[in-house]
C-alpha cells in the first residue's frame, strides 16, 4: 500500500472525499501529494492539513469546467514536477442536483454537470497524460465513479449518466494507455457521509444502510483503501476495471 516515491495528483481535493484521499496518499507516504480544486479556500486548506502533518503537498486551481483552465493547469503543473505517478480524478458536481425526474432536468445543468463530470474528467487525463508517461514507477490513474450507473438511482439521471460515461471511459484509456504502461481503473463509492451528501434526503440515505451487505454509514475512510491500493505497486497489473465500495449495496 505504501505510496512512496510516487507524486499523486488529486482533483477536487478541498474537501470531502477529495480530502480523504490526499491525507490518506500523504499518510502513505507519496513523496508529494497535488491538491487540485476550484475552491482556493479548500484547497490551500487541505494543503495545509497535510503540511502540518508532515507531508510535501501543493495547491493548484482548476475548474474543470472550462478547457482552458485545465491548459493553464497543466502548464502551472509542469513548471512544478518534472513526472506523476498517480491521478485521482475525483472532482465533480454532485451536490444540490438531486430530486428532479428526467422530465424536469434543466438543460443547463445537464449540460454544466456533463462539462465538469465527464469532458472535465477527459481533458485532465489527456493533460496530465505526458506528465504519467514519463514515471519511472508506472503510472496509475484512479476515476472515481459512483454506484448510483450501478443500480440506476432515479431522480438523478444526468449525474447517473455522468458516471456511467466515466466507467465506459475508463475501460478505453486502460486500452489506449496500456501500452505506456500506465494503469487505469475506477471505483463505485455508495452514499458517502461528506458535505456533499448533506442535501441528500434521509429516505434515500436510509436506502443505502438498509440495503447494504454491511447495514451501516458509508464513511470516507472506507473508500480511501481501495484508491490507494490503486495507485500503489500491487496494483501494477490491474487495469480496466471497476471496484464497487459500497458495503455490499450493489453485489457484482
Amino acid at each position: 500500500m505504501s505510496l512512496k516515491g510516487r507524486t499523486i495528483l488529486i482533483t477536487g481535493a478541498g474537501r470531502g472525499l477529495g480530502r480523504a484521499f490526499a491525507e490518506a496518499c500523504a499518510a502513505e507516504h507519496a513523496d508529494t501529494v497535488i491538491v487540485a480544486d476550484i475552491q482556493a479556500e479548500w484547497g490551500e486548506a487541505t494543503v495545509d492539513v497535510l503540511r502540518r502533518a508532515g507531508a510535501n503537498a501543493l495547491f493548484l486551481s482548476v475548474d474543470l469546467g472550462d478547457p482552458k483552465s485545465i491548459d493553464g493547469f497543466a502548464a502551472r503543473l509542469a513548471g512544478e514536477v518534472a513526472h506523476l505517478d498517480g491521478l485521482v480524478n475525483n472532482a465533480a458536481i454532485a451536490t444540490g442536483i438531486g430530486g428532479k425526474t428526467f422530465e424536469e432536468i434543466e438543460v443547463e445543468t445537464w449540460d454544466r454537470v456533463m462539462a465538469v463530470n465527464v469532458r472535465g474528467t477527459w481533458l485532465m487525463t489527456r493533460a496530465m497524460a505526458s506528465l504519467l508517461r514519463r514515471s519511472k514507477l508506472g503510472a496509475r490513474i484512479v476515476n472515481v465513479a459512483s454506484d448510483t450507473a450501478l443500480w440506476g438511482a432515479p431522480r438523478l439521471l444526468h449525474y447517473v449518466s455522468s458516471k456511467g460515461a466515466v466507467i465506459a471511459m475508463t475501460r478505453s484509456l486502460a486500452r489506449e494507455l496500456g501500452p505506456d504502461g500506465i494503469a487505469v481503473n475506477a471505483i463505485a463509492p455508495g452514499l458517502v457521509l461528506v458535505p456533499a451528501t448533506d442535501y441528500v434526503p434521509e429516505e434515500r440515505k436510509q436506502l443505502y444502510i438498509n440495503g447494504r451487505a454491511m447495514p451501516r454509514a458509508q464513511h470516507p475512510d472506507d473508500v480511501t483503501g481501495a484508491v490507494t491500493f490503486l495507485l500503489g505497486q500491487g496494483a501494477a497489473f490491474v487495469t480496466g476495471q471497476l471496484l464497487p465500495v459500497n458495503g455490499g449495496f450493489v453485489l457484482n
